[in-house]
């Protein structure tokens, strides 16, 4: 991770990045939006640290304590939203200088092959439409 390089995850939260249906909330130093690359899951949504904190562990005290109760009230609205069996999260810190972690609906119609941690592996053909990811997004966090 350098930090030459323009932050990804600053320039969406200033609103200079896009991802479908926007940011759809901002709460307790996150913000909640769809996965900003393509996605073969529609409700994939991203909480995202709004400050630098590349993992748990360099989250302050107060965001953590906002995390998990956000996170459950977000995996809630997707299963009842999208009738989501499961949401998978994943905090994975590879990629970004901002803490993310992705809550991924599995739907009971959901392919074996994208189940789990597979879903970071979806194919071309497997990648819905940018305006199916926005209404799904947007669908889930009108439920919050």
């Amino acid at each position: 991770m350098s930090t030459a390089e323009p932050c990804t995850a600053c320039e969406l939260l200033l609103g200079r990045g896009r991802v479908p249906g926007g940011l759809l909330r901002r709460e307790g130093g996150f913000a909640l939006h769809a996965l900003a690359d393509a996605s073969p899951i529609p409700g994939w949504l991203v909480l995202t640290s709004e400050r630098h904190a590349r993992a748990w562990y360099d989250l302050a005290p107060a965001e953590l304590a906002a995390l998990g109760p956000l996170a459950a009230r977000v995996m809630n609205a997707q299963r009842a939203v999208l009738g989501a069996e499961h949401v998978y999260a994943f905090a994975i810190g590879d990629a970004l200088r901002h803490f993310h972690l992705h809550l991924v609906p599995r739907a009971a119609s959901t392919p074996e092959r994208l189940r789990g941690r597979r879903c970071f592996e979806g194919r071309p053909e497997d990648m819905l439409g940018e305006d199916a990811l926005a209404a799904a997004a947007r669908a889930v966090a009108a439920a919050l």
